[in-house]
């Protein structure tokens, strides 16, 4: 079997793995970031992360907490397939001949490589994952984006081609997806080599436990975050926003805006679910895929 399938097969385990343990929270972070700014006097509709978990098992039982799980399910797998993939044939390109392993710097540029390849796929599969996730928590705050109600990941993708522009409504968000994709790939594959580097001291880490791998992983995940919360933000509003009746221009003045009338907070709404969820989401993927990996040889 060559390495490309064994990296999209590796990729793919890790996507399931990563999505089964972090979906959750994934539900629970876009809901905190979707949910508009309360009218003066009023309380907003989640009060915090714990506050919009037991609202939404109240209201929808402990199914609405993998809502809008079906579409990342059919492509998360890819998504990660794609991701180890790309980054392996990056590895490939930057490999010197003598086989040593990569520096942490390499990674990096693996890293980012992998980010704008999947950048392409995940577009489309998140702006579907945050209209489900966040129909209800628009629903409460009466906003006229809920005159469409989804019945599921293909009842958005219909509307969407067929009310908001084709394939190109698909690809809404577009440009934040990639301002995220990049970096934070770029941030999590380098701080991933570093830390096994770290733990294995020195370049020669096939000898490292699953211990080491999961603290590596879930490490790895939580630095994707830290460096690109707020475009996460940015995107997810611009992927909720009423096609007919758009509260946003596009990225910048989502920005501009939610600067404006929140401050910084507003671009770190919904920061503690993500970052709860990345450490261990990560830590099942990398380990899943690292273990995958060597099972295939």
């Amino acid at each position: 079997m060559g390495d490309v399938a064994k990296d999209l097969i590796s990729g793919t385990v890790g996507g399931a793995s990563q999505l089964i343990v972090g979906h959750p929270f994934d539900t629970i972070k876009v809901k905190l970031q979707s949910q508009s700014a309360p009218l003066p006097g009023q309380p907003p509709k989640y009060a915090g992360a714990m506050d919009a978990v037991r609202q939404t098992v109240a209201a929808e039982g402990p199914r609405g907490l993998y809502k809008g799980m079906g579409a990342p399910l059919a492509t998360v797998a890819g998504l990660n397939a794609v991701l180890f993939m790309v980054r392996g044939q990056m590895e490939a390109l930057l490999r010197s001949e003598s086989g040593a392993s990569l520096t942490v710097n390499q990674q990096i540029v693996a890293g980012a490589g992998a980010g704008v390849a999947v950048s392409f796929l995940a577009c489309p599969t998140e702006l579907i994952k945050c209209r489900l996730q966040a129909q209800s928590a628009l629903a409460h705050s009466g906003s006229a984006s809920v005159a469409v109600k989804y019945g599921g990941p293909m009842d958005v993708a219909r509307h969407v081609l067929r009310s908001e522009g084709g394939v190109r409504g698909l690809f809404k968000g577009l440009v934040p997806t990639l301002a995220r994709e990049v970096p934070g790939n770029a941030a999590m594959f380098g701080v991933y080599e570093a830390l096994k580097q770290y733990m294995a001291e020195g370049p020669d880490t096939s000898k490292l436990g699953r211990g080491s791998l999961i603290v590596a992983g879930g490490l790895a995940g939580a630095s994707f975050w830290i460096f690109v919360y707020p475009v996460d933000v940015i995107k997810s509003v611009v992927q909720v926003d009423d096609y007919r009746n758009p509260k946003y221009t596009g990225s910048m003045n989502a920005f501009n805006r939610i600067l404006a009338s929140e401050g910084v907070k507003g671009l770190f709404k919904g920061f503690g679910p993500a970052m709860a969820r990345s450490i261990p989401a990560n830590a099942a993927c990398f380990l899943a895929f690292e273990v995958a990996r060597s099972a295939l040889g």
